[in-house]
C-alpha cells in the first residue's frame, strides 16, 4: 500500500455548553495512531476573532499524518466527530476536510482570508469542489470554512509567525465542575519560565489566566515560544488529574488578524492598525468603559475607540490622552467602534492650560476681580485683563502599550514577543 501524507481539518464541533475542537483533535491524535503515523504537531488556528458564529476563541484544528489506510482514517475521524461534537446545539455545524500535504500551499491564501476577513461558506465549498478534496459535514456544514483554513495553515504558519500551546484536558467526570489548580504552583511555573512562556498569569491584576471558566474539557493551556520551557512549566503545575495533554503549533500570540489601513477603509468585523489624531478626549461611560475618538491625520473621517472595563490598568494610559496626540490603535471593529487591544503613542500634544496671571510685583497668582473684570493682586493691587497659559508636563511616554493578559485575546501578540527594532514597547509586566 502507498503511504499518503494526509491533512485533516476540523472545525465547529463545540458550543457554549461544552466540548472543544482542540479536545477532539487531541483525542484523534490518540485514536489515529492505530492506523497512521502522526507526522507533526497538530495545528491550532485562531481565525477572525469578530466572527458572529464563534463559540469562544474561533479555533480550528488540523492533524498531519502519514497513512496507508486512508479510508480507515476517514472513518475514524467522522465517527469521532459524530460521537463527540455538540450536534444538538443549534449553532454547532461541524466540518471535516481531508487533503493531501501538497494541497496546503494552494490553500494558504484561503487561511489568510479566514484569519482576517469573513469568508462565505459558498467560497469554501467551491474550493473543496475545484480541488476535489475529501470532506464531510454535519447539519449546514459551516465548519468547512475553518476546517479548510486549518489545512492551509500547515503552509501558512511556516511562512508567517507561530507559537506553541500545551493544552491539558480534564477527565470526563469533572466536566462542568469547578477546576482545581494549585495557584501557588502556577506562579512558580510562570516565574521559572517567563518570558519563554507567557500569558499564564496577570501580575498586575494578581490572577492566573491560563485556565478557562467555560464548561469545556480544557483544564488549562500553557503558551510560549519554546517547547522545552512549556513542558517545564507543565511539570511544575499541580492540579486535578489530567486525562491527556497535547502540544499544538498555532498562530496564537501573533497579531495575525491585524491589517494596516486608514480610517475610511474600515469595515465592521475586521481588525486593524489605524493611525490617527485624538479628536475627542477619553470619557467614561456606564460600566467603567472609556471611549475616545481618533481622526484621520489627513483631516478625514473619525472613528470611536473603546478601552472596555476588562482592560483594567490599560485604561490609565488611555486616560492620559489629550486632543492632538498622534496615536496608532490596534483592535477589532464592531458596530463602528474599534475595541482597543494595543495603543502606540507616537506624538504628544502640548497640554496647555489657562491660569490666573502672576503679579509682576510679588509673583503671587492674582485672583479674579469679578465676571469680565480681569484679575487683581490682593496684596499689591496690580491688575491684569488676560489670563496666562501654562504647558503642563505630560506623564506619558512614547511607545506601544498593551491590554493586560486578563483581557488579551488568544490571537493578540503580547509585547514581550515584539521583535520590531523601530518601536519602543511597554509590556504589561
Amino acid at each position: 500500500m502507498v503511504n499518503t501524507d494526509l491533512l485533516i481539518g476540523l472545525d465547529d464541533t463545540d458550543s457554549k455548553k461544552g466540548m472543544c475542537t482542540t479536545y477532539l483533535a487531541a483525542l484523534l491524535v490518540g485514536l489515529l495512531k492505530e492506523c497512521a503515523e502522526i507526522a507533526d504537531y497538530p495545528l491550532l488556528v485562531r481565525l477572525n476573532p469578530t466572527i458572529e458564529y464563534k463559540t469562544r476563541g474561533n479555533a480550528a484544528t488540523a492533524i498531519k499524518i502519514k497513512t496507508s489506510h486512508a479510508d480507515r482514517v476517514k472513518s475514524v475521524v467522522i465517527g469521532a466527530v459524530a460521537q463527540n461534537a455538540e450536534l444538538n446545539e443549534e449553532n454547532t455545524n461541524p466540518g471535516i476536510v481531508f487533503a493531501e500535504d501538497s494541497d496546503a500551499e494552494a490553500l494558504s491564501e484561503f487561511t489568510e482570508r479566514a484569519i482576517k476577513h469573513t469568508v462565505p461558506l459558498e467560497d469554501a465549498r467551491k474550493i473543496i469542489a475545484d480541488m476535489e478534496l475529501g470532506y464531510h459535514y454535519f447539519k449546514n456544514g459551516r465548519g468547512l470554512i475553518g476546517a479548510l483554513a486549518a489545512v492551509g495553515a500547515d503552509r501558512w504558519l511556516v511562512d508567517n509567525d507561530y507559537t506553541y500551546e500545551l493544552i491539558t484536558y480534564r477527565t470526563m467526570e469533572r466536566w462542568n465542575t469547578s477546576r482545581y489548580i494549585d495557584e501557588k504552583s502556577v506562579w512558580i511555573a510562570d516565574s521559572e519560565t517567563y518570558p519563554l512562556t507567557w500569558d499564564t498569569v496577570d501580575v498586575h491584576n494578581k490572577k492566573i489566566v491560563f485556565a478557562p471558566h467555560s464548561p469545556c474539557p480544557v483544564l488549562y493551556g500553557i503558551r510560549g515560544d519554546d517547547i522545552k520551557a512549556i513542558e517545564s512549566a507543565y511539570e511544575m503545575v499541580e492540579s486535578e488529574p489530567v486525562l491527556m495533554r497535547q502540544v499544538f503549533r498555532t498562530n496564537q500570540g501573533t497579531d495575525s488578524h491585524l491589517m494596516h489601513a486608514t480610517i475610511p477603509k474600515v469595515i465592521d468585523g475586521e481588525s486593524y492598525v489605524l493611525d490617527g489624531i485624538i479628536s475627542k478626549p477619553p470619557r467614561v461611560i456606564e460600566g467603567g468603559h472609556l471611549i475616545f475618538k481618533i481622526s484621520d491625520p489627513a483631516d478625514g473621517p473619525s472613528i470611536e475607540c473603546a478601552a472596555f472595563e476588562p482592560t483594567k490598568n490599560f485604561r490609565n494610559i488611555v486616560r492620559s490622552l489629550i486632543v492632538g496626540d498622534m496615536v496608532a490603535v490596534y483592535g477589532s471593529v464592531k458596530d463602528g467602534t474599534l475595541n482597543v487591544e494595543k495603543l502606540e503613542v507616537m506624538e504628544l500634544a502640548d497640554n496647555v492650560v489657562r491660569c490666573n496671571p502672576a503679579c509682576p510685583s510679588c509673583g503671587k497668582r492674582m485672583k479674579s476681580a469679578g465676571m469680565n473684570q480681569g484679575y487683581r493682586c490682593r496684596k499689591c493691587g496690580t491688575c491684569s485683563e488676560s489670563p496666562e497659559t501654562e504647558v503642563l508636563k505630560r506623564d506619558l511616554a512614547y511607545g506601544l502599550y498593551e491590554v493586560p493578559p486578563v483581557a488579551r485575546r488568544h490571537i493578540s501578540m503580547p509585547l514581550i514577543r515584539y521583535r520590531s527594532s523601530d518601536k519602543i514597547v511597554h509590556p504589561s509586566r
